[in-house]
């Protein structure tokens, strides 16, 4: 039993996302990861500095020597994913990733050799053996969290490992742009570093945890291409994971357009020197990392998905604003590059460092919930494989990216052009995303409603099953109530709702788009009625949530009304199917009198300051209610005892005393 278990099982509330640095299930591994992934880019870029700018090679000019290094870095990915999935998912990882570390140690001796004799073709042997290293090592990295971190814990675990990652780019970029160009000394000075931060990894790698193999009979398949194709389609029996690994890719598609051209675009269109293509690097880093922080938070402590729709907007904005930014570039200096002090005088400049800087921030909230989507999805017995695949398709998204850009830049296409086409197609990517899996979209809008119209308190969420069938009963206030309910779950949710609310404008679309299952009448329309109870049987044979509202009808005068019986019949069909189902009960408190419910004589939506802005809005969730249980007499009095702590049901405006989650 891992700790996480222990600590969910004991009602603790997880740990916050700084003091898993603490915890020995949590550290070593992002020291591990964290020395690794500095190492990556030292050497990296200290090499494509020391091409651009210090060596003359004829076969791979200047221009290209970032796409070059960046594809052959990538290659392992394509070619060795497969075979490494199997591999995390067979093999008890702690032992794998000592191995993946020592094979680091043995890389970076030989690159030392490289820097010493300023051997390229050596230097790009080793490119591609340390893409091999981090080939192994992914899978391992993002299949190793779930095994040790609860499911409220994923978003700030995988936000402490982008922001290390990113932190550990920007550290060794740094480093080795500043280390590369010391006169004299500087190749041997990196190849020393390349060693030191390859042993430093290798013993945090030594206090890792035991973490069982989740798959030990697992028979590996040794090709490359059937297994490429088989984790494929593994990926893709989950349609909400698998549109995640190519919302993740994309992402990788995006950031390595930007960091591969970050030399060149600091010499040839900004006119600088190679410090400012580190500052530049610097900024792109920190963007993320504070993105992949500000996920936590932002997200309350679940893995809330709504943030992704949220990145792509400002992904898109700032990167074409950065087009825009270099129309207006100061003229270079007579002595034909600026260093530092002298880019940091100029004001278009800031312009530039600030769109870099917002655009990876943005890309921090694009990609988190994104991996911890998938953490949480998929299956725990291929989570190795299902990131393997996600790391072939980033190759492949990453090996293109270097290749358009290449072209568009042979074709004789600018570096900022190349910045404005590529925030022109993340628009583009991100609406056929949203438009495949309707459910980012969705819980944008809970997210905005929940941060930016309401304070939204939640009571309880933990009793919300993270499995298996269920169904959700809650008292009916507003317009919107089912959209706050999505908020509070970190499971997709189907609604039975009244036919009548389809064709509320905006909120029927985002129904729709829910797959809510409309239900009306038996009096008035007998083939809807059924239709619905058929829907719904169908919905707990799957596994999923089923949620409804037992009143039929929002309240006209903010008390709880009387159950009616479609909820005996919805279960009645699940004990017929064999299913045991639990009732989980819900109190939404402080929602009477807003905008979205009906206050006679005007109705709903008619005074959209009626409550004035972020006024705070509970949800209490209650124990599950077991078979034997559910009668409608104890699931309204359950409903009700949740309503009594807002102080005479949901009538009158209490503050919910429960702390934000």
């Amino acid at each position: 039993m891992t700790e996480s278990t222990r600590q969910a099982q004991a009602g603790q509330a997880p740990s916050g996302q700084f003091a898993l640095l603490g915890q020995r299930r949590f550290a070593p591994f992002f020291w591990t990861q964290f020395a690794g992934a500095a190492n990556d880019n030292l050497f990296k870029f200290a090499f494509t500095v020391m091409v651009t700018y210090m060596l003359q090679v004829s076969w791979l000019p200047a221009d290209m020597a970032g796409l070059v290094i960046g594809a052959l870095f990538i290659l392992p990915y394509l070619v060795f994913s497969a075979t490494s999935g199997q591999l995390a998912d067979k093999l008890e990882k702690r032992a794998l990733i000592r191995f993946v570390k020592w094979l680091e140690v043995a890389i970076m001796a030989l690159a030392a050799w490289g820097f010493f004799s300023a051997n390229v073709p050596v230097l790009l042997l080793c490119t591609f053996l340390m893409g091999l290293h981090s080939t192994l090592f992914g899978p391992v990295k993002f299949a190793y969290l779930p095994q040790h971190l609860s499911e409220r814990e994923l978003t700030g675990g995988n936000g402490m490992v982008e922001m290390g990652t990113f932190v550990a780019i920007l550290l060794g970029q740094l480093v080795g742009g500043v280390l590369v160009v010391v006169p004299q000394v500087g190749p041997e000075w990196v190849g020393i570093s390349c060693v030191v931060l390859a042993l430093l990894g290798r013993l945090a790698a030594q206090f890792i945890p035991v973490s069982p193999a989740t798959d030990p009979g697992l028979q590996v398949n040794w090709n490359p291409v059937t297994e490429t194709w088989r984790n494929l389609r593994l990926a893709h029996e989950q349609l909400a994971v698998f549109r995640s690994l190519l919302g993740i890719s994309w992402m990788w598609f995006f950031g390595a357009v930007f960091l591969s051209q970050f030399p060149a675009f600091a010499k040839e269109v900004l006119h600088c020197d190679a410090h400012v293509a580190s500052l530049l690097l610097a900024v792109f880093s920190v963007g993320i990392g504070v993105g992949a922080l500000l996920c936590e938070k932002l997200s309350g402590h679940q893995v809330e998905i709504g943030l992704v729709p949220v990145g792509a907007i400002g992904m898109t904005v700032f990167a074409i604003d950065l087009f825009f930014a270099t129309r207006s570039l100061p003229a270079p200096p007579a002595s034909g590059l600026f260093d530092v002090g002298g880019f940091l005088q100029q004001g278009a400049h800031w312009r530039v460092m600030a769109d870099l800087g917002l655009m990876s921030m943005f890309t921090g909230l694009f990609s988190v919930p994104m991996y911890a989507l998938i953490q949480l999805r998929a299956r725990p017995s291929h989570r190795a494989r299902i990131i393997a695949a996600n790391n072939i398709l980033n190759a492949l998204f990453m090996i293109a990216s270097a290749v358009i850009a290449g072209a568009l830049l042979q074709a004789g296409f600018s570096i900022p052009q190349i910045f404005l086409f590529t925030g022109i197609a993340n628009a583009l990517v991100a609406a056929y995303i949203f438009f495949l899996v309707p459910e980012y979209w969705l819980r944008f809008h809970a997210w905005v409603l929940t941060k930016l119209v309401y304070r939204f308190r939640i009571t309880g969420r933990d009793h919300i099953p993270a499995d298996g069938p269920a169904v959700l009963i809650a008292n009916h206030v507003s317009f919107i109530d089912a959209v706050l309910l999505m908020a509070a779950s970190p499971r997709p949710i189907r609604f039975i709702m009244d036919h009548q609310i389809f064709k509320v404008p905006v909120l029927g679309w985002l129904f729709k788009l829910a797959k809510a299952i409309p239900i009306a009448p038996a009096r008035d329309d007998p083939a809807a009625y059924e239709r619905a109870f058929v829907e719904a049987a169908q919905v707990l044979r799957e596994g999923e949530l089923l949620a409804i509202f037992p009143e039929g009808a929002i309240t006209r005068d903010g008390e709880l009304g009387a159950f009616k019986s479609g909820v005996l019949k919805i279960l009645e069909q699940a004990r017929a199917d064999g299913l045991s189902v639990p009732v989980v009960p819900m109190a939404l408190t402080n929602l009477w009198g807003s905008y979205f419910s009906r206050i006679e004589p005007t109705g709903a939506m008619t005074k959209p300051f009626r409550r004035g802005t972020f006024s705070p809005v509970g949800l209490s969730v209650g124990e599950a209610m077991p078979p034997e249980a559910q009668t409608l007499e104890t699931m309204r009095a359950r409903v009700q005892d949740l309503l009594q702590p807002a102080t005479d049901g949901c009538r009158r405006h209490p503050d919910p005393t429960p702390s934000p989650e």
